[in-house]
């Protein structure tokens, strides 16, 4: 079921349209993107969803922060997998935008990955089946402000 985006922090911004959830500029995002890091229990899968640009990349880095990752994170895009070290072990970033179709997801060795601290999958739709249920599923969505993005969190 929908939980309030404020579950994790302050709440921020207004409704946002079509019931997508709390409405967040980025320093809003990263901020309540980083509490929610530092709340999530070891062995967290959290999905990441929404449209190129909705802030995906921005909101795993966030989390990864509130996870005790330090030093730089990227966008795994092109290099499909990138681990990090948590505060209580590893975080893995997963990105499967680039898979050409489900069937590739099954080349992820999907439990390994799940073993750290967290396991952060953006665009899991792309990985079917494989990807592993989520803990905590969000949504992200484009706002008609530009600078603005909705968020809609599911537990």
């Amino acid at each position: 079921a929908p939980v309030s985006a404020g579950r994790f922090g302050a709440r921020v911004g207004g409704r946002g349209p079509e019931g997508m959830g709390t409405r967040m500029d980025e320093p809003q995002l990263a901020a309540w993107g980083r509490a929610l890091g530092e709340t999530l229990p070891p062995g967290s899968v959290v999905w990441l969803e929404g449209d190129l640009g909705a802030g995906k990349t921005t909101l795993a880095k966030a989390i990864a922060l509130g996870l005790g990752v330090r030093g730089s994170t990227a966008s795994p895009t092109y290099a499909l997998v990138h681990r990090y070290e948590g505060r209580r072990g590893p975080v893995h970033h997963v990105d499967c935008y680039r898979l050409s179709g489900p069937d590739d997801g099954r080349d992820l060795d999907w439990e390994g990955l799940a073993g750290g601290d967290a396991l952060l999958v953006e665009w899991p739709d792309r990985a079917g089946a494989w990807a592993l249920a989520p803990t905590v599923r969000i949504r992200l969505g484009h706002d008609a402000d530009p600078a603005v993005r909705t968020l809609a969190v599911e537990r």
